[in-house]
């Protein structure tokens, strides 16, 4: 009723920076009525919601509620909304109420408006400071990085509060989107050129060059794992950050061995060995469908002549165009407190036929609790198909479809709390490399 909200005697802070927005203190009158709403929002059932965007748990939509206090949210208080922001507000609403516990996270992100114009967020919280984390943070529209206005919640960083938080979209004549911005993909290039086959000696697990071994597990050799590891971890060594940041955030110049490890992974020695262990073409002289059932049409010609048969026909349908040169894209990472990826829009639509290699270095003590695994998952499906956990000099191959996506889950501030030594790092690196046939 008119005796619950009294916007009048409110407390108002407007802020066009970075996009317009108003914060509203002491907006309910009644006390009672704020705790009795609490009481009815905490009843509710709640559902634990993480993929690669956020971490909480959520209740269902409470459009449909009955509880008097929770529909208070909406009927009478639309209709001020809409007054206030000379806007005429729909019917619809969209409302649900969400709790972030310890390291729970909502990261940045573009909404898709969809009719959706105003966003309301009631906050309930115990008595909390900045440091405890959970702010609304806001970032300023920047069409050649972003695809507009972006927000999101910052991890929580206390470890027995909790907040929950109400939020409700109220809907109404759609706005005009700026047109969406589409970042150039990485450059793709075939193996390196030249010959560095002695590097498989030198840098290989020798166990993996014999053919009954290639089935395990690929490694380097201790070594050189442990160079590399060490030099990747030197203070000489400049990052540059990923992003925009509701899409990532992940050198300038290689140290020798670092250099030698990446000239290994990308050169023809290297991919014609996987292209032994998956029977992919991932080297222009790895045999191809096409030379494989010209092969078996040879041989069964041969086996036609010497019994004397006939009525050979060679297969139809052969593809007459040259195969296609075998391409990889490659990056070396590190990944750290706040890092993460996000899926896109377009990635599905992008999405081709490709194997993943990702070798991780540096990461002994890593939890799984942590983040930084990679994750993979069906297009439009939450099942998770696959989470590829970063282990100590494994090399991790994943052969993927048009149909599957993946991300690099939110890493969490727990991992910085890690001591500095020579069983836990803060930090994981890894070499990534996507292969295309």
């Amino acid at each position: 009723g008119s005796h619950i909200w009294h916007p009048k005697r409110s407390k108002k802070m407007l802020d066009c920076h970075h996009f317009p927005h108003c914060i509203i203190r002491n907006l309910i009158q009644s006390d009672s009525f704020t705790e009795n709403l609490q009481r009815e929002l905490l009843d509710l059932n709640f559902h634990e919601k993480s993929n690669d965007l956020y971490k909480f748990n959520q209740s269902d939509d409470l459009k449909k509620r009955k509880e008097p206090h929770i529909t208070g949210l909406f009927g009478r208080f639309r209709s001020w909304l809409g007054e206030v922001l000379g806007v005429e507000l729909k019917p619809t609403v969209d409302i649900s109420c969400s709790k972030y516990q310890y390291t729970d996270v909502l990261l940045c992100h573009d909404d898709e408006l969809e009719g959706r114009r105003v966003a309301f967020i009631l906050y309930f919280v115990p008595p909390w400071e900045s440091s405890d984390g959970g702010t609304l943070d806001l970032f300023s529209a920047d069409v050649k990085k972003c695809c507009g206005e972006v927000s999101g919640v910052a991890v929580v960083q206390s470890t027995d509060g909790c907040l929950s938080v109400c939020l409700s979209r109220f809907h109404g004549p759609s706005l005009e989107r700026p047109p969406r911005h589409t970042e150039p993909p990485f450059p793709r290039s075939p193996h390196l050129l030249k010959d560095v086959s002695v590097l498989l000696l030198e840098w290989l697990n020798p166990l993996h060059l014999d053919v009954d071994y290639q089935s395990q597990c690929l490694s380097l050799q201790e070594e050189k794992f442990k160079e590399v590891s060490e030099a990747l971890r030197s203070t000489d060594v400049q990052w540059t950050k990923q992003g925009p940041p509701n899409r990532m955030t992940s050198l300038e110049s290689f140290p020798q061995c670092v250099s030698a490890c990446w000239a290994l992974l990308l050169s023809e020695a290297f991919l014609l060995l996987l292209s032994n262990f998956t029977g992919l073409r991932l080297h222009y002289l790895s045999p191809s469908d096409e030379d494989k059932e010209e092969e078996k049409d040879q041989e069964d010609e041969q086996e036609r002549e010497a019994t004397g048969s006939s009525g050979y026909k060679p297969s139809a349908n052969k593809n007459t165009k040259g195969p296609s040169t075998p391409v990889c894209v490659g990056e070396l990472r590190r990944w750290a407190h706040g890092d993460y990826t996000l899926l896109h829009d377009g990635d599905a639509s992008r999405a081709e036929y490709a194997l993943d290699l990702l070798l991780p270095l540096s990461c002994p003590g890593w939890q799984t609790e942590f983040g930084g695994f990679t994750s993979y998952i069906a297009n439009e499906e939450d099942e998770e198909l696959l989470m590829v956990y970063p282990e100590v000099n494994s090399l991790a191959l994943v052969y993927r479809d048009k149909e599957t996506l993946k991300f690099v889950k939110h890493i969490i501030h727990r991992s910085s709390t890690l001591p500095i030594g020579d069983s836990c790092r803060r930090a994981v690196y890894d070499f990534s490399f996507v292969c295309y046939e």
